[in-house]
């Protein structure tokens, strides 16, 4: 399990240092304690991308009323776009359909 520091500090690394253009992190955007992945990304994040992160909640909620318990957020840091999936691999897989149309255009607009 990661604590706010080390993912916030990773997410820096990659997005100043290693200069990814886009990460995606799986896992830590429900409502238990551990669960610090919106907040990890909030701090390190210069935008939000708030459309995303509707764009997979809308989806998401038409799979399951249990997607309103996901806090995800999307936003970008420099060039990098950061994008908070689900921690299950099927939530996960469905979030990342809903956003990929939008990807290629959102990525050469870094």
């Amino acid at each position: 399990m990661l604590n706010c520091c080390c993912l916030q500090d990773t997410l820096l690394e990659w997005s100043d240092v290693l200069r990814i253009n886009l990460i995606l992190t799986t896992g830590g955007t429900g409502f238990s304690p551990r669960d610090v992945t919106p907040e990890a990304t909030k701090d390190v994040i210069e935008k939000e991308a708030p459309g995303m992160a509707v764009a997979m909640l809308m989806g998401s909620l038409n799979v399951t009323p249990l997607a309103m318990l996901s806090r995800p957020v999307c936003g970008i840091r420099k060039n990098t776009l950061i994008i908070n999936l689900p921690g299950s691999k099927k939530g996960s897989q469905e979030c990342f359909h809903f956003v990929l149309p939008a990807l290629p255009h959102a990525l050469d607009l870094l």
